[in-house]
């Protein structure tokens, strides 16, 4: 899925800034984890994954995030919720830790560990003593939803990325492995894209224009700041959840 849509955004003494109107909606703040699924409608080991994210997302202290990769589409069905850039982070995920393979179900925690999407015993284990270090706090200010973060040591590499999700997405299958089934997705993935650096000195204060990042597409957005390494993604560093 994709926003058709651009964002205008502009940085200035390390804030970024983006304008428009705001709608109300519901907030999550302070989690201890931010769990990332790569997951595919092709891929017939997927939903029990897929109804544990669901659960998962309930939980108050923690965030969730369903990315539905493209590389299983040549079995035969075209996941409707694939992107590419899905398939390319997990990729970088795999190679920052040194792994030459890539699979799904896969959950990644805090991105430092990963698990089989259906594991729940050790992924619950991941998650008890999982800790973010940055708090990103989200708050409605002059008509606008905003994230504020303040200076943090030891952030280097720290990049900020707005995820736009969709909270449900019900999908009938007709071909491939759960040919006949009819799967209810939850935190589904629209977009990803890094708004700036975290200058662990000056912190960060981002306004998002509601009116551009939701639609039909995409209810929900996850203000996410996470470290990078020689160009690929490290730990997640801190986050927040609005939804409508």
């Amino acid at each position: 899925m994709k926003i058709s849509h651009k964002l205008m955004v502009f940085v200035v003494c390390g804030f970024v800034a983006l304008a428009g109107p705001v709608v109300g909606g519901e907030f999550k703040t302070n989690p201890i984890a931010v769990v990332e699924l790569f997951t595919s409608q092709g891929c017939s080991s997927c939903p029990p994954a897929d109804e544990f994210l669901a659960e998962i997302q309930k939980r108050p202290n923690v965030l969730a995030l369903a990315y539905h990769v493209d590389y299983w589409d040549y079995i035969g069905w075209e996941d409707t919720l694939g992107s590419g850039a899905h398939s390319d982070l997990q990729r970088a995920y795999a190679q920052s830790w040194g792994k030459n393979r890539i699979y799904t179900p896969q959950m990644v925690i805090n991105g430092v560990a990963d698990y089989v999407g259906s594991d729940r015993e050790n992924i619950d284990a991941e998650i008890a003593r999982a800790t973010l270090p940055i708090f990103v706090d989200l708050t409605y200010h002059g008509g606008l939803l905003e994230a504020r973060i303040n200076p943090v040591q030891n952030a280097q590499g720290g990049v900020v990325y707005l995820v736009t999700f969709k909270n449900e997405v019900v999908v009938d299958i007709e071909r491939g492995e759960n040919r006949g089934k009819s799967i209810t997705y939850a935190q589904v993935v629209t977009s990803r894209r890094a708004v700036g650096v975290l200058a662990p000195e000056k912190g960060a204060h981002i306004q998002l224009p509601m009116s551009e990042l939701l639609d039909e597409q995409s209810d929900g957005v996850v203000v996410m700041v996470q470290q990078q390494i020689d160009g690929l993604p490290g730990p997640i560093l801190g986050a927040s959840l609005y939804q409508m």
